[in-house]
């Protein structure tokens, strides 16, 4: 059998419904998760790493960082043939699209989690466990990046978000879809990532903000981020990259204090581009300089950002990243 190491790492896997609040809440360690699921060990050799019992909104990007610097040491033994990571499922795809783009390995990795606790009688971690370690057995899972599994999908870590806010089945790539399924015990693969990219740095800059856009949004937000030192923002624009005069004013002004700025679409799905001529629109943006960002959502666009802020401050450079 494959030697796995499953990376407790927190989130509703790891929670119980507390009796005093009347709320879940951490409280599960890996060792006595594996062994409520006693099945995963007839899979595969599992070994158990706990990095930490965090409700996914307490995850930071540094403590992301950290988690993929575990990962890559993982990874780089001989004896291991692949990582799960158990994570909580608001910031998942964040975490999993930093792993993405800092660990590189032909080994599998999956990140899972759970969108009903322990305590509920129909607690989905046992299965998205069970189908993570079938992924990892699966030799057709070499060399396909950061994977997240949850409700028998697989999706790339790149491309994949989360959707509803309690569904069981809330993540989707909405722009290419699933790369396949787990389906009683077989995988099946439909396509392999649009893209896997690798980002070779250490240290990230986390201090990256996001501004959503909306109608008659004026400068303010914008030149208050600006103002307050940022180091770089992410902006959510409406449709294909397109935002309000006065917005246009605010992101002239971020980039005259030398902050780049990178171009998402507040749509969830769809790419950015500089299709339209009119004042604000996309054209204006990109000959100020803004950098587009293709297929990512806001939130990934930050990721990215803030890792190739740590490899690079200069704008022709980190404009390359996104290219």
């Amino acid at each position: 059998m494959n030697n796995l190491v499953v990376v407790f790492t927190g989130g509703t896997f790891s929670m119980k419904i507390d009796k005093k609040t009347g709320g879940a809440v951490p409280f599960y360690h890996g060792e006595e998760l594996i062994e409520m699921i006693p099945e995963a060990s007839n899979l595969a050799n599992l070994s158990v790493y706990n990095f930490g019992n965090y409700p996914g909104p307490h995850m930071t990007p540094e403590l992301m960082l950290n988690l993929s610097k575990n990962i890559k040491e993982l990874v780089e033994k001989p004896e291991v043939d692949g990582v799960i990571i158990t994570h909580g499922t608001d910031t998942l795809e964040e975490t999993a699209y930093l792993i993405d783009l800092t660990v590189k390995t032909e080994k599998p990795i999956v990140l899972i989690g759970a969108m009903k606790t322990s305590t509920e009688p129909d607690w989905d971690g046992p299965k998205n466990l069970i189908d993570a370690i079938h992924i990892c057995n699966n030799v057709n899972s070499k060399n396909m990046g950061a994977l997240v599994c949850l409700n028998g999908e697989i999706n790339a870590a790149s491309e994949v978000t989360k959707t509803h806010t309690e569904n069981i089945e809330t993540f989707h790539s909405l722009d290419f879809g699933a790369l396949g399924f787990v389906d009683k015990g077989r995988v099946i693969y439909n396509r392999t990532p649009r893209k896997l990219e690798c980002i070779e740095t250490d240290t990230l800059d986390s201090n990256v903000d996001i501004i959503k856009v909306y109608a008659g949004i004026d400068s303010k937000c914008f030149v208050f981020s600006a103002d307050s030192k940022v180091h770089g923002l992410v902006v959510e624009a409406l449709g294909v990259g397109n935002v309000p005069p006065k917005a246009f004013e605010g992101i002239k002004y971020v980039l005259s204090k030398n902050i780049p700025v990178v171009l998402t679409s507040r749509c969830p799905a769809g790419e950015t581009l500089d299709i339209y001529g009119y004042p604000g629109a996309g054209k204006w943006l990109k000959k100020e300089g803004v950098i587009f960002s293709d297929y990512l959502n806001g939130q990934k666009a930050r990721i990215k950002l803030m890792l190739v802020l740590g490899v690079t401050q200069n704008h022709e450079k980190i404009r390359e990243f996104f290219d």
